[in-house]
């Protein structure tokens, strides 16, 4: 079901190829993400469509039985315990398609990784300015 190798350029483009109970998971998937991260950006990336603010938030792609969704590391690992019914790896988890998406679970998720990446950008900041406090010093 994964849509090969084809190089899509949208998420729309990417939804529109697959069979039409399949857009409507993908859809409501998508719509979860965004109502959890509205001013992420959506790209492709990886060939699946990606969110992004402040850095990537998370992917997701469907296949012949599951859709994979993966929000980096941390956001399987602070939510291991929640994740627990589904088959996960390192930094992704499969929802089956023939059940429905945990659409609550998966917009906290979401938010988690606003949290930590805007935490990152903070720091990186901060960082940033201290070097240079530092650099005018010299």
């Amino acid at each position: 079901m994964e849509s090969g190798k084809i190089a899509y350029t949208t998420i729309d483009e990417y939804i529109r190829s697959f069979p039409k109970d399949i857009q409507r998971i993908l859809a409501e998937l998508r719509k979860a993400i965004k109502s959890a991260a509205p001013d992420s950006m959506e790209s492709i990336s990886y060939r699946m469509p990606s969110f992004s603010f402040m850095g990537p938030l998370v992917y997701f792609a469907a296949f012949k039985n599951h859709i994979g969704f993966y929000p980096i590391p941390n956001g399987i690992k602070v939510f291991q315990k929640e994740l627990a019914p589904y088959k996960k790896g390192k930094g992704s988890v499969q929802f089956p398609i023939d059940k429905p998406l945990p659409l609550k679970l998966i917009s906290k998720i979401v938010k988690f990784r606003v949290a930590e990446n805007i935490k990152k950008h903070q720091a990186k900041l901060k960082n940033q300015e201290k070097k240079g406090a530092m650099d005018s010093r010299n």
